[in-house]
Parts: structure tokens; C-alpha cells; sequence
């Protein structure tokens, strides 16, 4: 029996995505996070990560310099993740707020029309500390969207809540021909959602977290109430709340907020109620669809599903007063994409000593552009622009036939020292990679290296004894 893959149109494929937010609360990245992304797991592979960040510092000098370069945040999950295998594959920030997303290399020829966005609601709508950032994609031929958001604090301001949270769901993106937020075939929406626990008191709200029957708490959670009455939140699915709220706690500590906080008016605020503030929802479109008619619909109706396997908090992260949640799901879905837009390899033995080749044939339907290139990339390549080198597919191309054509690269590009390499190619039309390479190797130039080895012994032996270092300099 033939495994199922995304080359088999029909065959169902699982595809693990872990989710994570996390108002990091203008900290800087922890020194581990390998419990926060799982790392050590028994389990499968994961093969997409999505990050949501809530408080990034974003004071102008900060935010100045992340705008020219990546921030430490981007820099360190990059650093994390690239040599297990992910590459970023998009990311986008509203001043706090950040989402960001990294996915297996295999999965690459498959995620197309990726589209970025935001919706202000501080200020009405005129300031971007609070609100949300969004991507949405195709995956195999389905609609994914994800959306990070940070909604207005304090206990009395629910109504200001929904009423933002409906408002970026509502919005629109701005190219033709993509769906609205919410026609989209899977939408997981998460962050700061701010909701907090209403009603009871501070120590009956601790007391029932000590005793671990959180149950008690759940129908005084502000979104659970919510979704019983708001007709945009009851399509929402939510995994059980069976981890203890996760804000407000002592920084580096696992205690919930013992510090009395000084008003603008010089008297002691209370102490802050513990609530699950950070949450993460989802909604499948075709289940909503035909909720309504009797029974379970079809197989072949139910193209996309998602499984919630794990919905936690990690106590041991204590840079900000927020505890990150995360979860990990399983999509299941039946490829509507079966083959990548384009197929490439090697030609032949790769050497940093000569020019080489590159072969690849597209399919009938890439929208092939002057503009499109392939690119030379290390196996831990970080994100799109993270190349070695590349050729044009035009400018370079020296033959071509019905079944494929060859790429001309020259021997001066490659590196020297060689190592393991891939080739993707980057359509400019669709704004992503098409096609991606099996790992390879390129050999060294042994010619340059022992030339260098031979010069730098000679610099050694020539180094006159007066260079010796002394103390006082």
C-alpha cells in the first residue's frame, strides 16, 4: 500500500501545528524554550509552528531598529528553529504584536498566497497598541488564517472587548480575490483576549486555583459567558480551561501578584484577580456550514478538520506576568494541490571548483515571470531572503526543451568550504517558493583551501618575535 503523501490527490494527511501565545510583556527572549515549543517530545514532528506575541518592546528606538533589522524575537526563534529544519515562513507586526510562522521545508511547494495584516482598535482605531496582526494562506489547497490579538484590559471593559474582537474579525483583506477573515477554512484566533473571571472574590477565586477546581470558575469566565449570548463567538471552539489561569503572577515566580500597584492618584490599587487572559481559539468553517442539517455530514463533504491534542500553560517562564499557553493540534486534510509547481535538482557532482547546472520543469499553470529565481540555500536557511546565491531562471537559462530546462550557475557564487545545500524556486508572481530540492552536498574547492592553509602557516612563521603581547599594553 502506497503511503499516504501530498502526491496522492484524495489520501488524508495530518499535518501537527503548535500554537503559542505570549504577552512577553517588553521582556527579552528566555534563555530555553525547549518545553515551550516542545522540542523534546516523544510525539511526531512538529510541522508548523505559529508564535503570537503580545508587549514586544516597542519604544521607538526599539522599534526603530526592528524595522530595519529583525527583532530579538524573530532573531531567536530563527535561531531555535532553523537548524532543526523550519524556515520562517512569514511574520508581521503591529508595534507589540507579533506573529510569527515556521514550517518544515517539505511543506514549502504546497503554502501559497500568503497575505499579511493588521487592524488597529487603540485610540479608535488610531493606535496599534492594541488589536490584531493576521496571515492567511493556502495550505494544500485549503484557507488558513491566523490571528494574534491584544484586547482592552480591566474587568469592567468587556463590552470594549467584544466589541474590538468583532470589529477584527471583521476585517477585510486587501487584495482581490481572498476571503474574508471569516470565510476562511480553518481560523485560529488567540493572544491576550484580556477576558477575566467576574464576580467572585480575589480569595475565593485563589482558593478554588489552590484546590485545582478551576471547574468552579469556568462559568464566571467573561468568554465563556460571552459565547453563550454573542452570535460571532458560538462557531469558536475552545479546549478545556484545566490549567490555572495564567495572569497576573510575580515576575519569575509561579505567585500570583502579591505587590500592591500605585495609582496616578498616590492610594494602593487591589491586587489583581488571577484570570485566563491568554487563550486560543478556532473555527472550522465546513463544520458551521453544516451544523444545521441532521446528522454527521459526509467524508467526502468534511475536506479539513482539527484535533486539539494538547491546550496547556508553562509555569516555569517567568519573564513577564503572563504565563505563555500553548496548543498543539492535528489538521487533517485531503491535498487539493498534488504535485509542487515546480520540480529541481542538481545536475550532476556540485563543486565550489566549477560552474554547474540546475534542472527543473514547472507545470503548465505557474504563472512564470521574468522576475523568478532559484536560489542556493544551506539546509538551515532561516527565511526566503537567506540565500547563498541565485540565478535568474530567464537571464541564466542555457537550454530548454518541453520536459525541462537547465540553469546555468557560476563556479564563483558557491562557496568554497562546500557543505550541505538545497535549491528552492521563488515565483514572483505568487510571492513564494514553488519548489524545493533534496538535500545535497557541495564539494570544496581544495584548491583555494590549501592555498589558504599554506598562506596562513606562512604568516605564522613570519611573525616577528617583537609582537609578543605584554601587560602593561
Amino acid at each position: 500500500m502506497e503511503p499516504a503523501g501530498p502526491e496522492h490527490r484524495g489520501a488524508v494527511r495530518e499535518l501537527r501545528l503548535h500554537l503559542v501565545t505570549w504577552n512577553v510583556g517588553t521582556a527579552s527572549p528566555p534563555p530555553d524554550v525547549t518545553s515551550l515549543l516542545q522540542l523534546n517530545s516523544l510525539g511526531p514532528a512538529v510541522d508548523m509552528y505559529v508564535i503570537g506575541l503580545q508587549e514586544v518592546n516597542s519604544r521607538i528606538t526599539n522599534f526603530l531598529s526592528d524595522l530595519a533589522f529583525d527583532d530579538p524575537w524573530s532573531i531567536f526563534f530563527m535561531t531555535v528553529l532553523s537548524p532543526l529544519g523550519y524556515i520562517k515562513l512569514s511574520s508581521v507586526r503591529m508595534q507589540g504584536l507579533l506573529l510569527l510562522l515556521f514550517v518544515k521545508h517539505v511543506h514549502l511547494p504546497f503554502i501559497r498566497d500568503i497575505h499579511t495584516h493588521y487592524t488597529r482598535t487603540g485610540l479608535y482605531g488610531y493606535w496599534g497598541n492594541k488589536g490584531g496582526v493576521t496571515v492567511r494562506m493556502s495550505l494544500y489547497g485549503h484557507t488558513v488564517c491566523f490571528m494574534n490579538c491584544h484586547l482592552p484590559a480591566h474587568m469592567e471593559n468587556t463590552e470594549q472587548r467584544l466589541d474590538d474582537f468583532e470589529k477584527i474579525l471583521e476585517m477585510q483583506f486587501e487584495e482581490e480575490n481572498i476571503p474574508s477573515t471569516l470565510d476562511h477554512d480553518v481560523l485560529f484566533c488567540f493572544g491576550d483576549l484580556n477576558f477575566r473571571i467576574a464576580d467572585y472574590g480575589i480569595h475565593f477565586v485563589r482558593e478554588s486555583i489552590n484546590n485545582k477546581r478551576y471547574n468552579l470558575l469556568w462559568e464566571k469566565d467573561q468568554l465563556n459567558m460571552a459565547k453563550k449570548k454573542e452570535a460571532f463567538l458560538q462557531e469558536f471552539i475552545e479546549g478545556p480551561l484545566q490549567f490555572k489561569p495564567t495572569y497576573k503572577f510575580d515576575l519569575y515566580s509561579d505567585v500570583y501578584d502579591t505587590r500592591e500597584q500605585k495609582s496616578l492618584f498616590w492610594f494602593n490599587e487591589k491586587k489583581r484577580k488571577p484570570a485566563w487572559t491568554d487563550r486560543i481559539l478556532w473555527r472550522v468553517k465546513n463544520l458551521c456550514q453544516h451544523a444545521s442539517k441532521e446528522g454527521e455530514f459526509t467524508e467526502e463533504e468534511q475536506t479539513i478538520s482539527v484535533t486539539l491534542n494538547n491546550y496547556i500553560s508553562h509555569m516555569s517562564y517567568g519573564i513577564s506576568d503572563h504565563k505563555p499557553v500553548t496548543g498543539t493540534f492535528g489538521l487533517e486534510l485531503k491535498p487539493l494541490l498534488s504535485h509542487p509547481l515546480v520540480t529541481l535538482n542538481p545536475e550532476g557532482e556540485w563543486s565550489a571548483e566549477h560552474d554547474v547546472l540546475i534542472s527543473y520543469s514547472a507545470a503548465p499553470e505557474l504563472p512564470s515571470s521574468a522576475w523568478d529565481w532559484i536560489g542556493l540555500f544551506k539546509v538551515t536557511f532561516r527565511h526566503v531572503n537567506d540565500y547563498v546565491t541565485y540565478a535568474w531562471v530567464e537571464d541564466d537559462e542555457i537550454s530548454s526543451n518541453k520536459d525541462s530546462k537547465q540553469v546555468y550557475m557560476s563556479a564563483a557564487e558557491i562557496p568554497d568550504m562546500g557543505g550541505e545545500f538545497l535549491l528552492c524556486y521563488y515565483s514572483n508572481n505568487l510571492q513564494s517558493i514553488v519548489g524545493i530540492s533534496q538535500p545535497f552536498q557541495i564539494q570544496p574547492n581544495r584548491t583555494l583551501i590549501g592555498k589558504d592553509l599554506t598562506q596562513e602557516e606562512n604568516s605564522w612563521m613570519q611573525k616577528p618575535d617583537n609582537l609578543e603581547s605584554h601587560d602593561e599594553f
